[in-house]
């Protein structure tokens, strides 16, 4: 009948499976301590409302956390898997050569050989469309990117990466991807939505 369990600051290092035999556990503090990898059997915690594991090393979660139906509150700061997570947010903003570029590209404004120093002319031609159709920007330098993971003969699950032209900016399924019906699009779309679902609140930082 035990509901809550601490174990936070202990220099643990794996969590042992049998606590999967708390059904009634609906606070798990794990947090502080040197745990790598989350065992699979926590997925059978259904009663569980909060899992604090921030302050760890994780580098990556079980798929079967989804199946915690009733889990609220997810703390993941301070662990590797946020850290690389981050990191790879990290957007550094147009220069205002940049800003100056697409304003140029996105409006057609005329311009000619004649009008602008060569490099800058040089510099025109080197812009990139923004994959996402409903945007309609370009970008040079400044760009933000997004591995997106699509079907391939239907075999195989291949991460692409795709090429922002901001951080508000977001990428559509490749009409490949589309005409094939993606299995792996599809059960991210089902993973996003159970997670947003069921996680009410997810603590990265």
């Amino acid at each position: 009948s035990l509901e809550f369990l601490y174990l936070g600051g202990n220099f643990i290092t794996s969590i042992p499976p049998e606590l999967a035999k708390l059904p009634s556990l609906r606070y798990l503090v794990l947090c502080d301590n040197k745990i790598q990898s989350i065992p699979p059997q926590l997925s059978q915690l259904h009663s569980l409302r909060s899992l604090s594991l921030h302050n760890n090393l994780l580098t990556y979660l079980p798929r079967e956390i989804l199946n915690l139906v009733h889990l609220e509150e997810l703390s993941l700061r301070g662990n590797p898997l946020v850290v690389r997570f981050v990191r790879d947010l990290t957007y550094n903003p147009p220069s205002l050569q940049e800003l100056a570029g697409r304003t140029v590209k996105t409006r057609n404004v005329p311009y000619a050989p004649s009008d602008l120093p060569e490099n800058l002319v040089r510099y025109l031609s080197l812009a990139s469309n923004c994959p996402n159709p409903k945007c309609g920007g370009v970008y040079f330098d400044s760009c933000v990117r997004q591995i997106k993971f699509v079907d391939f003969c239907g075999k195989y699950r291949l991460p692409l990466m795709h090429y922002l032209c901001s951080p508000e900016c977001s990428s559509p399924y490749s009409s490949a991807s589309q005409s094939s019906t993606s299995q792996s699009e599809s059960e991210s779309e089902d993973e996003a939505s159970v997670a947003a679902h069921r996680m009410q609140k997810v603590l990265l930082g």
